[in-house]
Order: structure tokens, then sequence, then C-alpha cells
């Protein structure tokens, strides 16, 4: 590449508390194309080096992340417009029993480090400071006051214990249990039970007047000091929504402090980005895949008409929704899916370029793995010079692209980093782990250790403990170099492939997979299809398609995502679900499952719908002798071509409105002379 545009990697020793593997970072900066400049004190006795580089205009990455605001300044004051990036190799490698040996590590992280990450979408909210507040004694009031210079209040007490009126009515108070509440921070709907107003002649206690149900509130906060369940699923990731037990007076002290602040406007991540077009929850009222809906544990994820609805509002980022969403009609955001690989790449491939082998990839995030990480570094052993970590917004967000495609460019394994108490929205990684097993089981490619597998610790000690026997896993293939290109699915796709030519031919072509996995065979019974092409009308991936030319259906395997809409569309319930994946070639291609001959017009010999389907109308309305089919003539009819049923109806003699017989009228005279009649038999014994 030219000169100009080529990458500068500066490494620092650390002040040689680090030792750098000259040889390994130079072969994994030459297959970047970049070029690695090393340093040992970069940040003060030879900062003149990295001034010196901002000159040249060149994106510059930095293995150091503790001076990063430092370099920062210094490229702001010199007006440097190129990328500056910034990597830690201090804590995650060179830092660590086996530092000596993490030059393929450092290699790697600088080739990840490459890879910019795009700007964070934001999603705007606004309150104006319109507060309710819950409470169940004087607490609430006493908050209440503490606010009422900044918040536009309204307390709203459950009644249950004798609350002193204050002695001015500077805001209002009411009595009332919230039944139900949604929304989020700007946009709060609380629905009241047992709604009253205090009598202004309270005297000791507060006492209330008419109660009613079903009241509604609306306010930009909620305060909730009832010490009771809290109104939201995961109430703690809830915008706006601030929760204390009274009896705390710490927690109602942070209570206080947070919710002054909330006044103004605010931005927010989105976390996932949604495109309902794919969604697979629902087509003409028939329900398929649920899987974020059961998984969300926030609430944001609503079922909608023919898909759900995510609130971005309320979405905590948990990415539980995108880890298990098998069409991609959810992606995690912060970043999206294309960058997230595309660093994974660069992080597996830049280690082995530098001569790394057997990698053991750690997925960590910022709040909780970072520090653990930081501290094994500085009070224990470090990582291994084999661990490779890498930062994900959540670790609930992993999709099984991710974890699948870690595999297929080489990792020996991969951990998942949690807290010893597991978070909200973990599902979904537990599920995709699951998946990920059952497919190397399958092909053959299954260690004595799990491949895939979580720790779950708070204790850094307890962190270097559970990767130690990871350390004994080996690849056994060599890296698949694909590039991270299309939708997640197609580069699931790829990852799975490399993977089955990594187990060799010994692989099988068919691996069964469990209940849920996102990919698989919808069966259909062919004998009992009639090819009404109701599936076709409601897959939301292509996967079951017509032929327009003739009477046919076919399935595209590799296009299934298992959402269960065609099963439950079929009105002849031939259609049942298989989970499995199928590398065969014929998974790749449209297979006919059900094809007939077209039915042709009696009076004209038009092709037109097929035979099975036309008998089958036909006996639904013969079964149960309904008049106007029992004549052989209206029957032909459903024989003939849309048009030439038109005609025998204008022509050929064929009301379509005609019904039976009509019974004769009987008049009274007519009733009178039959009982008449009945009477004289009855006196003659007939």
């Amino acid at each position: 590449m030219p000169e100009r545009d080529q990458r500068i990697a500066f490494v620092c020793s650390c002040e040689d508390t680090m030792v750098l593997d000259g040889r390994a970072l130079r072969r994994g900066c030459a297959a970047e194309g970049a070029e690695l400049r090393t340093a040992e004190q970069l940040c003060r006795a030879q900062l003149d080096r990295f001034t010196a580089a901002l000159g040249e205009g060149r994106p510059i990455t930095v293995a150091c992340t503790q001076e990063a605001p430092l370099f920062g300044q210094e490229a702001e004051a010199a007006g440097a417009t190129a990328p500056l990036a910034f990597v830690n190799v201090r804590e995650t490698g060179g830092w660590a029993r086996e530092g000596a040996a993490a030059g393929p590590k450092m290699a790697g992280l600088l080739a990840m480090a490459a890879v910019p990450l795009p700007p964070v979408p934001l999603v705007p909210l606004k309150s104006e400071g319109v507060t309710l507040v819950l409470g169940r004694d004087a607490t609430a009031l006493a908050v209440a006051e503490r606010l009422a210079d900044r918040l536009d209040l309204t307390v709203l007490l459950t009644g249950e214990a004798p609350v002193q009126p204050a002695r001015a009515a500077a805001f209002p108070v009411l009595r009332g249990r919230a039944k139900a509440a949604t929304g989020f921070l700007g946009e709060f709907e609380v629905v009241v039970d047992g709604y009253a107003a205090p009598a202004p002649s309270s005297r000791d206690a507060y006492r209330w007047g008419p109660a009613r149900d079903g009241a509604k509130s609306r306010c930009d906060l909620l305060l909730d000091l009832t010490g009771g369940a809290p109104l939201f699923p995961a109430h703690a990731v809830r915008p706006g929504y601030l929760r204390a037990d009274p009896a705390d007076a710490a927690a109602v002290e942070r209570l206080v402090a947070e919710a002054g602040g909330l006044v103004g406007e605010f931005d927010k991540p989105r976390f996932v980005d949604f495109e309902a077009g794919l969604c697979a929850h629902s087509r003409n009222r028939r329900v398929g895949c649920t899987r974020c809906l059961d998984l969300c544990p926030t609430g944001a994820i609503a079922p909608g008409r023919d898909s759900v609805v995510i609130s971005a509002e309320i979405c905590a980022g948990c990415g539980t929704c995108a880890a298990v969403c098998p069409t991609g009609a959810a992606t995690y955001a912060l970043p999206p899916p294309a960058t997230t690989l595309a660093r994974l790449r660069a992080l597996l491939l830049g280690y082995a370029e530098a001569g790394g082998r057997d990698a053991v990839l750690l997925l960590h995030d910022a709040t909780h793995g970072e520090p653990l990480i930081e501290a094994l570094a500085r009070h224990g052993e470090g990582l291994p010079a084999r661990v490779l970590p890498l930062r994900v917004n959540e670790v609930s967000q992993l999709d099984l692209t991710t974890l699948a495609a870690a595999l297929a460019w080489g990792a020996a394994g991969v951990r998942v980093l949690l807290p010893g108490r597991r978070g909200h929205g973990t599902e979904g990684l537990f599920r995709n782990l699951d998946y990920v097993g059952a497919a190397l089981d399958g092909l053959g490619l299954a260690a004595a250790l799990p491949r895939a597998g979580a720790i779950e610790t708070d204790d850094p000690f307890t962190l270097g403990e559970a990767l130690a026997p990871a350390m004994a896993l080996r690849a056994g293939w060599a890296p698949a170099q694909f590039l991270p290109l299309g939708t997640p699915r197609e580069v699931l796709r790829l990852a799975l492939r490399g993977l089955h030519d990594a187990a060799g031919s010994a692989a099988p072509a068919v691996v069964p997979m469990p209940e849920k996995a996102p990919f698989g065979l919808a069966r259909v019974a062919a004998e009992g299809c009639t090819l009404c092409l109701a599936c076709t009308m409601v897959c939301p991936t292509g996967a079951f398609s017509a032929n327009p030319e003739t009477p046919q259906l076919r399935f595209l395997e590799d296009a299934c995502v298992q959402c269960g809409l065609c099963a439950a569309t079929c009105p002849e319930r031939v259609i049942a679900l298989e989970p499995r994946l199928n590398f065969a070639e014929a998974a790749a291609q449209p297979q006919v499952v059900k094809e007939e001959a077209p039915a042709l017009c009696t009076r004209c010999s038009k092709a037109f719908g097929t035979r099975s389907s036309i008998e089958r109308v036909k006996a639904k309305l013969t079964a149960g002798g309904h008049w106007m089919f029992a004549d052989p003539k209206r029957l032909a009819v459903l024989e003939m071509c849309e048009d030439c049923r038109a005609i025998e109806a204008t022509f050929g003699g064929l009301d379509p409105y005609a019904g039976p017989p009509r019974p004769v009228t009987k008049t009274t005279e007519d009733w009178l002379r039959e009982a008449e009649r009945a009477r004289t038999a009855a006196a003659r014994g007939e």
C-alpha cells in the first residue's frame, strides 16, 4: 500500500516491564500492512517519537490505553486528523507469567485495534421533571420535599401507614396503589386503583375521600418508595424508574441524588437495529417465532401484527434478542455484527500470522471482565499467552455466528466471562453455546473439554484457574480465511461449512441439532399435501417457494430458520420441523417436495389448479350433504377454470342463487282442515 496510507503501530515496553517479541510483532504488522515502531517510555521521555509520527498524516495504533488521554491531547494539539486507535497489550499480554511468549497475541491485538469502531447510534429521551412518587409512609413526603425545588411532584401513598399531613401543600398528596405501569423516561403511564384525595381537615394523619379504580397518571419520572414488588421486569435498567427501600437510608439518598438530575434532554445508545420485514414472528394471525419475546428480560419487545415491536427507549442493551434471532431481523448495534466479526477475524488471523497457534478466545465486557483481567495481571500470573481477550459491549449479545466464526478462524476454544451471579438476558448465550457444542460433537471436532463454554466468577484468581484447563485444547485444523461479508446468517453458513471442511472427509453430511436451533428441515408429508402453497406465502425467508410454470412446491433448506410459520399455517397439517445441520450440496439448492400435473378445464382444457386440491374441495362439499352440490351438474362446475365457470353460470342454466325447493305455504284453513281429518280418522279408529 502507499507509504502515506500505511498504519504506524507503536508498541512500548512500559519501562521494560514487558518483553517485546520483535520478530512476532514484525510478522504480524507486515501481514497487516503496518509499520512497527517500538519504545521504552513512549508517554514521557520518548513522546517526541509519537508527535513526529503525527506529522506523517498516517493512521496510528498505540499499544497503550493507560495514557490514551495524553496521546489524544497531543494529537488534538498537533491538529492531526488521521485515525488514532489504542489497545491494551500490557494487562492482557505483557504483564503475565507467559509474557515473553505473548508476541503473537500482541500482534493479533494490534490487528484488531486497526479495525475502526463506527459511531454509537443514539436514542433521544426528554424529561420535563413531572414526577410521581409512590410511597407507603412519611419517607415519600420527605423525599418529595427535598426534590420539590427541582421536580414537579405528585405523591401517591398506599394508605397502609398513617402519615401526618405536610404543614404546607407544596405538592399534591393522594392515595392509591399502582396496579400497572408502562413506559420509560419521559413517557410513563401508571394505572392506579383505590385513587382518593385527602380531606383538607386531616389532623394527625391523612383521612381519605371516596376511592375509585382505574385512574391513570402520566409522568416523566417514577420514584418507587413503596418497598413492594417492582413495577417492571429488570427494573434496575428501566430509564426513569428509580426504586429504593424506604428503610434503607443509603438507597434513598442515591435515589434523591439521581432523580434530581433527570430533567432535560438525554441520549441513550441504540443497542439493537431491527428490520421488521425479516421478522418471522407472525403472518396472517399465525404465530411462528417467539425466541426474542420469550427471552427479553426488560419487556422492551411486544408482539405486533406481522412482526415484533422493539422499544429502543426501554431496551437496556443485553442483546439477547440479537443473540437468538434466526433471520437477522434483530442485530446488535454497539457495534454492528460486521464490525465485531471483522475485529474477531483480525485478532485470530493476526495471531496466526505472527506464529500463534491454538488460541483460546476470551470474550468479556468492560464493566465486569476488564477489571478481572487487570487484577489478574497486576496481582497474579496474568492471562496465558494463548488466551486472546476480545471485549464486547455485553456478553449476552453473543450470537451463534460469532461463536462459530471464532472456531472456524482457528480458535481451539472459546470462553465467555460472566459474573458469578448471572445477569439478565444470558439465556440466549447459553442456548448458543449448546448449539455450538452439538455441532462440534456431530462433526467429530469435540474435545475432552467443551470447546465453547462460560466462566462465571467475580474473582480474578478463579478466572486464572478456570482458564488453565483450556490450555489443553488444540485446534487441529488450519484457520479458515473467509471474510465476514453479508448478513450474520450468511457468515454463519460460511463458518459452519468451514468447520465441516476442518472435520475432513469423515464428517457426516447431516448433524442433528437441539430444539429451536435456527436451521433445519421443514419436512412435508407429500401424500397429504394439496399444493395449496399457503406455506410459500408466510415463509419469511423464501425457504418454501412455488414454481410459476407448474404446480410445484420447493424447499431450500439453507434458508429455513425453523420459525414454524409454515407448520402453523398449513391447512392439511403435513409440515413438521426437524432441527439439523445439512452440509450436502442439495441443501443449498431448492428441492422439489411435491409436484403434480395441472388439472385441465373440462370445457376449454385450460390448465388450472391441481387434481388433488379439486378433489379435496369436492369431498368437503359433498361430505356434509350440502344441497347446493347434490346435483352432479353443480359439482362438475368445480372442474372448470375460472372463466368457464362464469360462462356456465351465465349461459348453461346454472343459477348460483337457486336454493332447494321450498315447501308449500299452508294457510290457517289448511291447518284446520288437516286437524279435522285427523280427528275424523281417530274417531273411525283408522
